[in-house]
């Protein structure tokens, strides 16, 4: 899902904010630091990336210095000027001392749960994930969970729950250095239905 957030430039991506001057909203949860080539990055709605090259280009006359990225599950190549970094968002995987606080969020029951229009909620989810913020996502990805478990979700809720988890798996499994497989199943235990709720849906 592109969600307008990236434009090609010179045979690479680039952020749609570079050509707009429209900047995402500051992700303020954590400190955002130089990256060297071989760094995990989180760019905010694409997910994991690598930084593969810091190159420098001529851009309507002035050298500037960008981080080329590749994003890990579509190989898709993204530039971003060093010195937009942190209005992009991008930011290094959630350091260890921060895990629990996401895993918490998941965990949360006594929340309530939107219930607008799905179109209205939509946007509210779309906002969250395009902070690039792992707290926003687990947000996103707990309260869809806990709908499914109430109703049916429909086709654009389904979508939307597959790239918030996507999202947290790709990131969590680099923080906790495990397999995705190993940590997507950690999160089908933790949403789990009720086992009324499981009973009823067989009968």
């Amino acid at each position: 899902m592109a969600l307008g957030l990236a434009r090609c430039f010179s045979g690479f991506w680039t952020p749609s904010w570079w050509a707009t001057g429209a900047a995402h909203r500051e992700v303020v949860h954590m400190s955002v630091d130089s990256f060297d080539v071989g760094d995990k990055a989180i760019y905010p709605a694409r997910g994991l990336a690598e930084v593969t090259a810091v190159e420098d280009k001529e851009v309507a006359g002035h050298t500037q210095r960008f981080y080329v990225l590749k994003v890990a599950d579509t190989e898709q190549t993204i530039m971003v000027p060093v010195e937009r970094v942190t209005d992009v968002g991008l930011r290094r995987v959630i350091p260890t001392e921060q895990i629990s606080d996401v895993y918490d969020i998941l965990k949360k029951r006594d929340v309530e749960i939107d219930t607008q229009t799905w179109n209205r909620r939509y946007r509210g989810y779309i906002e969250k994930i395009k902070t690039g913020s792992v707290f926003e996502v687990a947000e996103v990805l707990r309260d869809l969970y806990l709908l499914r478990n109430d109703k049916t979700l429909s086709f654009g809720e389904r979508r939307m729950l597959d790239m918030a988890k996507r999202l947290l798996v790709q990131e969590l499994a680099v923080a906790k250095n495990m397999t995705e497989a190993d940590l997507e199943g950690e999160l089908e235990e933790i949403f789990k239905p009720p086992a009324d709720s499981a009973d009823s849906a067989d009968s």
